[in-house]
């Protein structure tokens, strides 16, 4: 089994939305195979705390002009680390801290990564 359309659909927008908030590190990981729960993992970094929650605000404003609301978030109030999950795609925003501590690429590397669209950084 591999992520769905929709799935890779909603992590192109959100990488494209957080690449323009200038997240670093967007990968997006397939765990269709291991996860019945959701088929993507989209992973960002922000530098800071304000950053990894305009990450997270834009990436939430870029879906809901498309009409795909979260089913929760959670983590907003430290900034640290914020999980969105949009049932297709889970989006996890980490302090470049926590992403490194955590790793969770490391944890789901038997997991291909999808290609994303070439992101283009600044407005549209």
């Amino acid at each position: 089994m591999t992520a769905s359309e929709r799935a890779v659909e909603l992590a192109g927008i959100a990488a494209q939305a957080a690449s323009d908030k200038l997240a670093t590190d967007i990968v997006a990981i397939d765990v269709s195979d291991r996860l019945a729960l959701t088929d993507v993992f989209l992973l960002a970094s922000g530098e800071n705390d304000r950053q990894v929650r305009a990450i997270a605000d834009a990436i939430e404003e870029a879906l809901d002009k498309i009409g795909v609301d979260p089913l929760r978030r959670e983590g907003q109030r430290e900034g640290r680390w914020i999980l969105v999950d949009y049932v297709d795609i889970v989006v996890h925003v980490q302090h470049v801290e926590e992403r490194a501590y955590y790793a969770l690429e490391r944890l789901w590397k038997d997991c291909p990564t999808l290609a994303l669209p070439e992101l283009s950084r600044g407005t549209h």
